[in-house]
């Protein structure tokens, strides 16, 4: 892994200076040399707190304003998934390089008029899911290419937390629920090591507005690991460990709680004698970095899309959310 701080600077603006957008600052001011140019919010008093919070020179009390920025190269989109398509949309026919929160958008539908308006631009598009760009999963990018699990059978992992305090997980208008935020972590550990399945089982319970408040999965039908399953949960309602499991006929790896994070991996062989990598330098959100800093290669290279998530392995995930959405009875508005 690239070591944080080695790849070159963008000049970012952020769209939605909210709770991740603050992580998302301080991680890339903290590690790297990429540069938050300007932010833009639906309230110019809420980004000019931003930008002197960090020191950005330009607020901007619209996202228009901010896109229409000449020295932006970059946009990140960190505003409810609801807004996502919108956003990026806007900020691609800006001619901006364009990374998106995750969920990348609220549905399959929103995320191909992303990935086609992309193409179609020529600009770098990627989804923000941060855990893909960790060292931790890394190591485990290499055990499985070099086949040290042998035939994978299992892939386990849940994702927890107590969440009915927030109120757009509440709220349908902007795509609420547990399987949005949490459920497409451990979703997208499951894609990361076997694939996009072939069948999916789904039982779970919905609030009282409509969105679910947890789900039980059941992944399997995976062309390339026949026989394999991924057996996943999530919920709003609970913390729970929030580990993750990858086990094959000639060993395991485990993931500590909590597993979305950067973690060391441990490696249990059949005789269980186990080998634990290394504690990682860079700690909870601070490594956010890392994603940043795959984008700025991303686009210093000239590239537009990354090999380690690719866009066509990011809609084939809201594919299965929305599967997962269907068979528990979940619509959003407009749906």
């Amino acid at each position: 892994m690239p070591t944080p701080g080695d790849a070159p600077g963008l000049k970012w603006g952020i769209i939605a200076p909210g709770g991740i957008a603050n992580r998302f600052a301080r991680a890339i001011r903290a590690h790297t040399r990429q540069e938050i140019a300007a932010v833009g919010s639906r309230s110019l008093e809420r980004a000019q707190q931003f930008a002197e919070r960090y020191q950005i020179e330009k607020a901007y009390g619209s996202y228009e304003e901010l896109v229409a920025d000449p020295e932006v190269q970059a946009i990140y989109v960190s505003s409810p998934h609801s807004q996502h398509c919108e956003q990026a949309l806007l900020s691609i026919a800006g001619g901006k390089h364009v990374l998106v929160e995750k969920a990348f958008a609220r549905n399959a539908a929103d995320g191909q008029l992303m990935v086609d308006a992309a193409r179609q631009a020529g600009v770098a598009l990627m989804e923000a899911m941060w855990t893909r760009f960790l060292p931790g999963i890394d190591i485990i990018r290499q055990l499985l290419a070099d086949g040290a699990l042998g035939d994978i059978r299992l892939v386990a992992a849940d994702h927890g937390q107590d969440l009915r305090h927030v109120p757009r997980l509440l709220d349908p208008d902007t795509a609420g629920g547990a399987l949005l935020d949490l459920g497409v972590y451990v979703i997208s550990f499951a894609a990361f090591a076997l694939g996009q399945p072939g069948a999916i089982t789904a039982r779970g319970s919905l609030l009282d507005s409509g969105v679910d408040a947890q789900e039980a999965m059941i992944l399997n039908g995976y062309a390339a690991h026949p026989g394999a399953e991924a057996v996943l949960h999530a919920t709003m309602s609970a913390r729970t460990p929030t580990t993750a499991i990858i086990c094959g006929t000639d060993g395991r790896i485990e993931l500590d709680s909590d597993f979305y994070t950067p973690q060391p991996v441990h490696f249990i062989a059949p005789d269980n004698t186990r080998l634990t990598s290394p504690s990682p330098r860079v700690h909870l959100h601070q490594a956010l970095c890392y994603e940043a800093e795959h984008f700025a290669t991303m686009v210093a290279e000239g590239r537009t899309e990354s090999e380690w998530l690719p866009l066509e392995e990011t809609l084939e995930i809201l594919r299965t959310m929305d599967e997962v959405r269907a068979q528990l009875g979940v619509r959003f508005p407009g749906e």
